[in-house]
């Protein structure tokens, strides 16, 4: 779910923070050399290995935790909770590294697709044997409640996006309680979106839907390979283990663990073999994990798109003005030649927070509003009434034009981003606040919005952008991180959800995009690659693209 994504949105908020990229007007691209290519990297590097290829037994171990939010619905959950709640709860559809549908039939023995009359109908037929672990059959309720807890009409639920869901009229039972028949009002085509996991209706309650995942796991109400082994909430480690009650295949791991790290201190740990998998996010780490006896890098393209957002509600960053002097003086290319320093990598700077340069539908939107100009920047904060102050620090009404931005977790990388950003700010008159906190703070700082300036990013966990873009810019949804927007422009992003075809979704996103872009609140700065450093056994890991491996495909080659 884009901007923070739960399993039923785009896209997830990701945990990592760590650096920008910006735009330039130079054209040089975003390491700031000729010879950019046109496009992000699409390729994945992960290991595919067929599931009866690999060993019985074994442990596969990464940094991680859980999160406050445990939820992966939720609108104030992350990437982590999404990809902890994938390990004891159901993955029903997935998505090949390309964006291609594929239906576990673990879950759902029969999809059928049709439409009438102009509107869509879906007929899920699920597994006899399915059953959450409580003992409770999964049904056609627990399509039925996860649709309510997520359509939008009960307000009292922080659903991280309501799109698609609210497009749906009913879900009703089929020949039996094991099928679902789902109707849409038109046709929705990125509806397998929806339902790749669904919830135990007694976690579809709005109590518990709000709160009850909150630093708590519900084991009783998942399904799966796996389930919760042992979680000791004092220091954040999880494990899994085996599920006796799975009437799959079953997980090829005896446990996969969860050690809570800091980024720095997982690389360490990975050094020293204690760890399986680790990411190699900048030049340094990749240089102390690359050439580890045993291990392999594995690094590939990513769907994660990071952006610098605004907060439109701070006291100073509420006039536009200021916003757009703020980005027009931020040299993107800049930004991203630290990025990508030492990781042999190149890509375009990207010009929209839906689609990725990879991807078909895709247009640079942030060059059709914006242009890199320190100059017209000042100019422009002049004619605003912000006037340089003694110390350069432009002044208006006894405020001065400072805004904080807060630096997460201990790389280097952040610092150096932070830095830099300061530095282009600086000649134009605005002090950037750096605030040091905890990489654990991440979603307390974005979900109180206890910042003026934020880099954020989201992992795409499927490749329909389109249905995204309300959860990024519509004005009444709390997963727009910047408040930004206005309620006549919401009414056009929302009316591009009811175009049928994806193509023509598309076109018709990227329009309104460019008009979201005009409130300057948020600025698209890179993707980047996925690089990992991986033992060289471990199957099914790594820059996996827009696939998301069953847990019981991931372990150890024969």
């Amino acid at each position: 779910m884009r901007a923070k994504l739960a399993l039923s949105a785009a896209l997830v908020t990701a945990i990592s923070v760590t650096a920008t990229a910006c735009q330039s007007s130079s054209g040089d691209g975003a390491a700031g050399t000729k010879n950019t290519p046109s496009s992000a990297s699409g390729a994945a590097d992960y290991n595919p290995t067929a599931y009866d290829k690999l060993k019985d037994g074994g442990t596969y171990t990464t940094a991680g935790t859980f999160d406050d939010q445990g939820n992966p619905f939720n609108v104030t959950s992350t990437l982590t909770a999404t990809r902890v709640w994938s390990w004891y709860n159901a993955n029903a559809i997935t998505f090949s590294p390309t964006g291609e549908v594929q239906y576990n039939p673990d879950y759902f023995s029969d999809v059928k697709v049709s439409v009438k009359g102009g509107n869509q109908k879906v007929v899920l037929t699920i597994n006899k044997k399915a059953a959450f672990n409580d003992g409770t059959p999964i049904d056609w309720t627990a399509i039925q409640a996860t649709w309510k807890a997520n359509n939008g009409a009960d307000k009292a639920y922080a659903a991280t996006t309501t799109a698609g869901y609210d497009q749906i009229t009913d879900v009703a039972r089929g020949k039996d309680d094991k099928q679902a028949v789902i109707t849409f009002k038109g046709v929705y085509a990125s509806w397998p979106s929806l339902f790749y996991t669904f919830l135990h209706p007694k976690a579809a309650k709005v109590d518990v839907f709000n709160k009850g995942y909150v630093k708590k796991a519900h084991p009783e109400w998942g399904a799966g390979p796996y389930t919760v082994g042992k979680w000791d909430t004092h220091s954040g480690n999880l494990t899994f283990v085996r599920n006796p009650k799975w009437w799959g295949k079953k997980g090829k791991l005896d446990k996969r663990v969860y050690v809570n790290l800091e980024s720095t201190a997982a690389v360490n740990a990975f050094k020293n073999g204690q760890l399986d998998y680790v990411s190699a996010v900048d030049a340094e780490s990749l240089k102390q994990v690359k050439g580890l006896k045993g291990t392999e890098i594995r690094s590939g393209g990513s769907p994660f798109e990071y952006s610098l957002r605004f907060n439109t509600k701070s006291s100073v960053l509420g006039d536009k003005a200021v916003r757009k002097a703020i980005q027009e003086s931020i040299d993107r290319s800049q930004l991203a030649k630290i990025q990508f320093q030492g990781l042999d990598h190149k890509e375009p700077l990207p010009g929209s927070a839906l689609f990725y340069s990879f991807q078909k539908s895709y247009e640079d939107n942030v060059s059709a509003v914006l242009k890199y100009s320190p100059d017209q920047a000042k100019k422009e904060l002049d004619a605003a009434g912000w006037k340089p102050g003694s110390d350069g620090v432009r002044e208006k009404g006894g405020k001065r034009l400072e805004v904080g931005y807060p630096l997460m977790g201990d790389e280097p990388l952040a610092k150096a981003t932070a830095g830099a950003l300061a530095a282009m700010l600086k000649p134009v008159g605005v002090r950037l606040v750096i605030k040091k906190a905890a990489d654990s703070d991440f979603s307390s700082i974005l979900n109180e919005r206890k910042f003026d300036l934020v880099v954020s990013g989201n992992r795409s966990m499927d490749p329909f952008g389109a249905r995204s873009l309300c959860e990024i810019y519509c004005s009444d949804r709390e997963s727009n991180l910047t408040g930004a927007g206005s309620p006549a422009l919401d009414k056009e992003i929302r009316a591009t959800a009811d175009i049928p075809g994806l193509d023509e979704q598309a076109t018709a996103a990227n329009k309104v995009e460019q008009k979201a872009l005009r409130n300057y609140a948020l600025l698209p700065l890179f993707s980047g690659p996925s690089t990992y450093s991986v033992k060289k056994d471990l199957a099914n890991v790594g820059a996996t693209m827009f696939y998301s491996p069953l847990p019981e495909t991931v372990g150890w080659e024969k």
